[in-house]
């Protein structure tokens, strides 16, 4: 995957990130588990993407 491509899903993924956070009426506690769960979701992406991380996770 390109350098690019990763830039941009970033860029995306933090824009909406804060338009949901700026937009969306929500209680904080719902907001820091959104943020929280998107910023795991996008660590284990790169890990994936790098190859740091396996093919699967297995818990």
């Amino acid at each position: 995957m390109p350098l690019l491509t990763i830039v941009i899903v970033l860029i995306v993924v933090g824009v909406l990130l804060w338009l949901i956070n700026a937009y969306i009426p929500m209680d904080r506690k719902i907001k820091n588990i959104l943020n929280i769960v998107v910023v795991i979701a996008v660590v284990i992406w790169l890990l994936k993407t790098f190859g740091v991380l396996g093919g699967s996770i297995r818990v």
